[in-house]
């Protein structure tokens, strides 16, 4: 899979977050989490908004092997939705799906 290859970022509603302004503005997210959740382990919680003026945000890794969209630590997903996560979670990858 090329970087071409990889999927986007089509939503992301979580407003804390330093990289979401209008959209994600971060070059790649990393999905992570321990905890039963697909964490977004690029989650910045600062009043400082920052990023790359024009991207199209892909996921440049996904550590949860447990989902029907990873492969080889690879999404392929068509595409991924960041959202607000259950309890102490801030982002969670809302695409998750336990295999």
């Amino acid at each position: 899979m090329t970087t071409l290859e990889m999927p986007h970022v089509s939503e992301c509603t979580v407003s804390s977050c330093s990289y979401n302004h209008d959209g994600c503005h971060a070059f790649a997210i990393n999905v992570g989490g321990s905890n039963g959740s697909a964490d977004c382990g690029t989650f910045i919680p600062l009043s400082t908004k920052g990023g790359l003026d024009t991207v199209s945000t892909q996921v440049g890794a996904c550590q949860r092997v447990d989902c029907v969209n990873n492969k080889d630590l690879e999404c392929n997903a068509a595409a991924v939705r960041i959202g607000a996560g259950e309890g102490s979670d801030t982002a969670n990858c809302l695409t998750y799906e336990k295999s």
